[in-house]
């Protein structure tokens, strides 16, 4: 008889939220295109549920060009109100032209830290001390959505030029890239990720 896992309990209402729960969230990742991934889909999220963007991610990463950051921050702004009408129409994505606008330039914004610091994860993860914090919530209802540290990366990337990206939105792209596991300590994740992390740094 199969053993049935616990997860936490976002992660309980679909099989799609489930494999993405049990193998991304929280794990650690530098990739600094990962990262952008994920800027973005956080942003896309704001207003919507994680259910509703993941479904689309797929489409989000064919419609940025696989998040590559030097093409995306390549456009010149006729030439991004051009790609957007043709996203809104080919790609299933949240037709927002604004947050589609933002991934332009949110890429422009990523391109000058990584010149500034050599990468994008290094500003980044600056904010945990470059190592996860693992925590040790009992409840779902411990879990915060905000941190003095979201907020704090929040301004950063709001005073480098990123649109789309308050305290929530932050700190949901900390939960997502492994900067906080916010696993809960009964969830199957919780103690792997720990350990996975830890040996990885």
């Amino acid at each position: 008889m199969t053993e049935l896992k616990t997860r936490c309990y976002w992660a309980s209402h679909s099989e799609l939220e489930g494999q993405y729960h049990d193998n991304e969230w929280g794990v650690v990742n530098k990739n600094d295109c990962y990262l952008f991934e994920f800027l973005t889909l956080e942003g896309a999220q704001a207003g919507l549920n994680w259910y509703t963007i993941l479904k689309k991610r797929a489409s989000y990463k064919e419609a940025f060009e696989g998040y590559d950051i030097d093409t995306l921050a390549s456009y010149s702004d006729q030439d991004i109100e051009t790609r957007i009408t043709e996203i809104i129409a080919t790609y299933d994505v949240v037709r927002h032209r604004s947050k589609l606008r933002s991934v332009f330039t949110n890429a422009r914004a990523a391109q000058a830290l990584q010149r500034q610091y050599g990468n994008l994860a290094t500003p980044l993860w600056q904010f945990v001390n470059h190592k996860p914090q693992l925590n040790q919530w009992s409840s779902k209802d411990q879990v915060p959505v905000t941190t003095a540290e979201s907020l704090a990366l929040s301004q950063f990337l709001k005073q480098h030029g990123f649109k789309f990206i308050g305290n929530i939105t932050c700190y949901a792209f900390m939960q997502a890239v492994g900067m906080v596991n916010d696993h809960t300590i009964n969830c199957h994740c919780y103690h792997g990720i720990s350990n996975d992390t830890i040996k990885s740094l």
